[in-house]
C-alpha cells in the first residue's frame, strides 16, 4: 500500500526532519563550492575543470552538459529556496548556454567550447540537447522567461528532428554539427559504438519530462508516453529486472553490463514521468517496474551502504568502485520506493546511502563531493571535482528532491 495511504509515527516524523535538515545544509554547501570556485570571471562561464586537489585548470575545454546541469541545478535551488545568489548563477549558466554553445547556423548545442567560448567538438550528442532542455526548463520554472522556454522547445524539435527513428522508434545517439551520419557515436571512450543507449533514452526521458511539466503539450506527452514504453519494451530486462546498456537499431541488446546507479536512478524518474502523463494504468505498470528495478539496483549494495558501479555479467565481474553519482541517485530512488511501498528497508537504504556520502564521499577539506572511492575507500584522485561529467547535478538533486518530497508529506 502506497506511503500517502499510511499515518506516519512520530519517530517517522523526527527522522524525516532531520533528514530534511541534513539535506538543506549539504545543498547550501555543494551550490557554494560551485559559487565560490567554478565561475570564470576571466573567460566567462564556468571552469571547465579543477582538479580533485582544487586546481583550477583555467584553458581547458568547456562541456554543455556541465553548463546545462550548472543551468538545472541552480535553477532548481532558487526554485526551491529564493535565494536571489543562486538566481545570478542560474542567469550565468543560460546565457552562456545561449551565446556560446547554440549552434545559430544548424540548431542543437556544441559538445564542447573552448576556455573563450568559441566551438570545440561541434557534434551534436543528443544526450547534451537533452540536457540543455532539461537545464532552460528548470530555468522557465524559476524565472518565467519566456525565451528560455523558447530556446528548450527548439531543441526538443532538433531532437525529434534529427534524432527520431522513425522506423523502430527511439533516438540515435550522435550526427554531426550539419545532422549527418558519424561513424564514432559514442558518449564517453567507455561507452559501445552502438546505434542506442540505455543513458541516452533516460536523460531524453528526464528532458521530455521536465518540459512537459512547464509546457503540457499534447504531441510532447505523446513523445514522453513512447519514451516510457520503450523503457517498459526494450530497455528494462524482464529476466533480470536490470536496464539493458546498449542496442542496435532494431533495439536488440548490445550489452551485458549492469549499472546498479542507473538502475535506481531510472526507478524513480520513470514514475516522474508516468505521473505526469496521468495514465493510472501506466502508472500501476511503471511502479511494479520501479519496485524490480529498485531491488535489482539492491543487488550492488555493499555492507556499508554504499553501491557499487557495475557489474561485467558475462566474467561476473564486479567494479569495485563507487562512485558519487550512484550514490546520490540511491538517496531518491530508495526514498521514492518507501513512498510506494510504505516498507521501511527502503528508507533505511535511503538514509544508509547519505550517511555512506557523509562518510566516505564529501571532501571534508575543500568541500563538494569526490568522484568515487575504491574498494579500499582511497578517493580516486586521478578524476575530477569539476569537469565535463562532474557537475552539481546530481548531488543537488538529490538533496531538492528529499526536501521537497519530504515537505509533501507533512
Amino acid at each position: 500500500m502506497p506511503l500517502e495511504n499510511n499515518i506516519l509515527s512520530v519517530s517517522d516524523h523526527a527522522t524525516l526532519a532531520r533528514y530534511k535538515k541534513e539535506m538543506e545544509l549539504e545543498l547550501e554547501d555543494i551550490l557554494a563550492y560551485w559559487m565560490r570556485n567554478a565561475v570564470d570571471h576571466e573567460y566567462g562561464g564556468f571552469i571547465g575543470k579543477i582538479d580533485h586537489r582544487n586546481v583550477r585548470h583555467p584553458q581547458a575545454p568547456k562541456g554543455s552538459v556541465l553548463n546545462s546541469r550548472i543551468l538545472w541545478a541552480f535553477s532548481a535551488a532558487y526554485h526551491l529556496t529564493g535565494k536571489k545568489e543562486y538566481l545570478a548563477i542560474a542567469e550565468r549558466a543560460y546565457l552562456y548556454l545561449i551565446q556560446c554553445f547554440i549552434d545559430r547556423e544548424y540548431g542543437g548545442v556544441y559538445w564542447t567550447v573552448d576556455f573563450k567560448g568559441q566551438p570545440l567538438d561541434t557534434k551534436k550528442q543528443i544526450y547534451a540537447l537533452s540536457f540543455a532542455v532539461y537545464g532552460l526548463s528548470e530555468f522557465y520554472r524559476a524565472t518565467k522567461i519566456e525565451a528560455a522556454k523558447t530556446t528548450a522547445l527548439a531543441l526538443y524539435n532538433d531532437i525529434l528532428q534529427h534524432s527520431y527513428d522513425n522506423k523502430h522508434g527511439g533516438y540515435r545517439e550522435a550526427l554531426a554539427r550539419d545532422w549527418k551520419e558519424i561513424a564514432d557515436i559514442r558518449l564517453s571512450a567507455k561507452d559501445a559504438n552502438e546505434k542506442k543507449s540505455m543513458n541516452t533514452h533516460l536523460h531524453v526521458l528526464e528532458a521530455f519530462a521536465n518540459l512537459y511539466s512547464v509546457c503540457p503539450d499534447e504531441m510532447l506527452k505523446r513523445h514522453l508516453s513512447e519514451l516510457v514504453y520503450i523503457f517498459l519494451n526494450y530497455i528494462i530486462s524482464p529476466e533480470s529486472g536490470h536496464l539493458i546498456l546498449f542496442f542496435d537499431d532494431a533495439w536488440q541488446p548490445r550489452s551485458g553490463m549492469v549499472s546498479y546507479g542507473h538502475d535506481i536512478e531510472a526507478a524513480w524518474l520513470l514514475e516522474e514521468a508516468a505521473e505526469l502523463i496521468g495514465n493510472e494504468l501506466l502508472l500501476l505498470k511503471i511502479r511494479n517496474k520501479s519496485a524490480r528495478l529498485t531491488d535489482a539496483a539492491s543487488e550492488g549494495l555493499d555492507s556499508d551502504g554504499g553501491l557499487w558501479y557495475e557489474m561485467d555479467v558475462a566474467k561476473n565481474q564486479l567494479v569495485k568502485e563507487k562512485h558519487s553519482w550512484p550514490q546520490a541517485e540511491a538517496m531518491i530512488g530508495f526514498f521514492n520506493a518507501w513512498q510506494i511501498t510504505a516498507n521501511s528497508k527502503y528508507l533505511d537504504r535511503s538514509m544508509a546511502s547519505w550517511n555512506f556520502v557523509q562518510q566516505f564521499m564529501r571532501d571534508k577539506s575543500c568541500g563538494e563531493w569526490y568522484w568515487g572511492v575504491r574498494e579500499n575507500y582511497t578517493p580516486m584522485e586521478e578524476e575530477d571535482k569539476v569537469g565535463i561529467w562532474k557537475c552539481p547535478y546530481h548531488n543537488s538533486r538529490a538533496c531538492i528532491e528529499i526536501i521537497k518530497r519530504i515537505k509533501q508529506l507533512n
